[in-house]
């Protein structure tokens, strides 16, 4: 994994969103639900933070396909 560092940061920054909804969830509280833009808005993140390059890294070292497009 040669951007580390935005992919910790993606998952950190989803989890923070993410884990108050699973709360909602598990709550045995029937009226309690919880907010899918918000779920939404984790995956998101999650997703930006791994497929995100760190500034410091190469196209080299993250192996980047030259012939993407």
């Amino acid at each position: 994994m040669a951007s580390w560092r935005t992919t910790l940061l993606g998952i950190i920054a989803g989890l923070m969103l993410l884990l108050p909804q699973i709360g909602a969830v598990i709550d045995d509280n029937p009226e309690t639900n919880p907010e899918y833009t918000q779920i939404m808005a984790a995956l998101a993140a999650m997703g930006l933070g791994v497929q995100a390059r760190d500034n410091g890294v190469s196209s080299e070292q993250a192996k980047a396909n030259k012939n993407r497009y």
